[in-house]
């Protein structure tokens, strides 16, 4: 169980400002902190590490004590010796079988709730990705503890700082299960780095639990563009563009000309709500809500373009156009083009 220490409205200067959160003095002695043990799960797909999964080893860090890291699937070995190398790992744990290589979180539940279990782990962490949110309520399940999901700051062991009601308040909780489930906002903890680490590489336990799901296919859309979550760059479009006919006129060329992903709001185009700290982030026709806000707020440079000069977007952006998009935008992408 977790019990609320402290709950506060952010507001849109509240985005911008750490000092917002729950201040404290370190709650835990040296000694206290040499007893955390955090397993770390790395997430892997076709043979390649998924780099965005080391924001665990980040968020373990945190914590102190030692970070081991988690890998299992079909021929894990290189991927454990490319890991072997992160900073801050002292250990590596595999499991070979092919049943855990897609990330069912069905079948993977039972195998790390095993694991957990005999490496005595005070903490779990894992990316707040869809494989993170599906497999972690699962095994909070299995181990009859609370898992807390998207933390964004660590306060101490069995303090953690997380959005609530679509980012408009942030909440402050402390946990006293023996074991803390986590999933972290990949944008809050930067990957940590494949240099010079030295973790050793330990075979971990299958429990061989029966596989009630098994993977079928999936249809996959391909496309040029970087991927959302991890792009450098993102063009985002929001309901000033009135109408998805629109969006799909401006936007996509816009992004092509500067090599961008694609992103918009939730009632732009029913987008899944992700958070990005791309090196840039352009928006066009978003006034800056307080949800989009918080999805937005860690990249390092923002430019927007909104008719509305007193528009909160205004207020947290670095470098502002006012102007009428639908002339604007298309201004732009020539410019970019030439």
């Amino acid at each position: 169980m977790y019990a609320i220490r402290r709950t506060a409205t952010q507001r849109l200067s509240a985005l911008t400002h750490s000092s917002h959160f729950l201040s404290t003095q370190s709650r835990f002695t040296t000694q206290r902190s040499r007893l955390a043990s955090t397993l770390a799960i790395l997430e892997q797909r076709e043979g390649g590490l998924n780099s965005a999964s080391l924001g665990a080893v980040t968020a373990g860090a945190k914590l102190g004590g030692s970070i081991h890291g988690f890998i299992a699937g079909k021929n894990v070995k290189p991927i454990a010796e490319e890991a072997s190398k992160v900073s801050g790992l002292e250990k590596i744990i595999t499991v070979e079988n092919e049943a855990y290589d897609r990330g069912l979180a069905e079948n993977w539940a039972p195998l790390l709730v095993e694991n957990i279990k005999k490496g005595g782990y005070t903490h779990v962490i894992v990316g707040h990705s869809a494989f993170g949110k599906n497999l972690l309520p699962r095994v909070a399940a299995l181990l009859d503890v609370q898992q807390i999901s998207d933390v964004m700051s660590i306060e101490g062991e069995d303090t953690f700082v997380r959005p609530i009601y679509a980012g408009n308040a942030i909440l402050t909780v402390q946990s006293t299960d023996p074991i803390k489930l986590l999933t972290v906002r990949q944008t809050s903890f930067p990957p940590a780095e494949i240099a010079d680490g030295s973790a050793t590489i330990e075979e971990g336990t299958d429990p061989s639990a029966p596989q009630p799901t098994q993977w079928v296919s999936e249809n996959l859309t391909k496309s040029d563009r970087p991927e959302l979550a991890t792009a450098g760059k993102v063009v985002s479009g929001g309901r000033g563009l009135k109408s998805k006919e629109e969006f799909d006129r401006l936007m996509p060329p816009l992004a092509d000309a500067l090599g961008a992903a694609i992103g918009a709001m939730r009632r732009c185009r029913q987008w899944t709500g992700k958070n990005v700290a791309p090196q840039l982030y352009l928006c066009a026709g978003i006034s800056g809500a307080i949800q989009h806000l918080a999805g937005m707020k860690d990249s390092k440079v923002i430019a927007c373009i909104n008719k509305d000069g007193d528009a909160p977007i205004f207020g947290v952006a670095d470098v502002g156009l006012v102007g009428d998009l639908f002339e604007v935008v298309p201004e732009l992408t020539e410019k970019l083009k030439a």
